[in-house]
């Protein structure tokens, strides 16, 4: 399914390498700030509003499959 969704993402040397879904842009914002003071220098994050392919999880949570840019 396709949704628009805001994403925490984490990149390490420009590359994507994980991306979390959030409640509100606000809460993307706070995790960032927390997420930023216990990062290495070359790991940046970046909140997003963009559309995405989820999936479901076993457990009924849902995981971002593929960002739709």
């Amino acid at each position: 399914m396709t949704e628009l969704i805001v994403a925490l993402l984490m990149i390490v040397h420009g590359e994507i390498k994980e991306a979390r879904i959030q409640p509100t842009m606000s809460e993307c914002l706070k995790g960032k700030r927390v997420a930023k003071r216990e990062a290495k220098s070359h790991i940046k994050y970046q909140c997003i509003k963009s559309k995405a392919e989820l999936e479901k999880n076993i457990d009924g949570s849902l995981s971002i499959k593929k960002l739709i840019l």
